[in-house]
């Protein structure tokens, strides 16, 4: 009883068949594929995103003018750990 035959999978398939249909597991096969192709193109452009994004914050920097009322020097600060 602690693996499955071919035979049990073979069953299980044609009860999956005969209660949703061959038109209906064809769509959702279709939907299922058009999602992973969706997150596959995601990922891609996911990993394009930071790139540009890093380039945006270095225009912004040069774009200020010297003396600006924004001009400040940057605080350095350290995160220390609650004990």
């Amino acid at each position: 009883m602690g693996s499955f035959s071919i035979w049990h999978w073979l069953i299980v398939l044609l009860i999956v068949v005969l209660v949703f249909g061959t038109k209906k597991l064809k769509g959702i096969g279709g939907d299922l594929g058009g999602a992973v192709k969706g997150f596959k193109d995601g990922m891609r452009d996911g990993s394009a995103a930071p790139e540009d994004k890093s380039a945006a914050p270095a225009q912004q920097v040069a774009g200020t003018a010297p003396g600006h009322a924004t001009d400040k020097a940057p605080i350095d600060v350290e995160a220390k750990n609650k004990s």
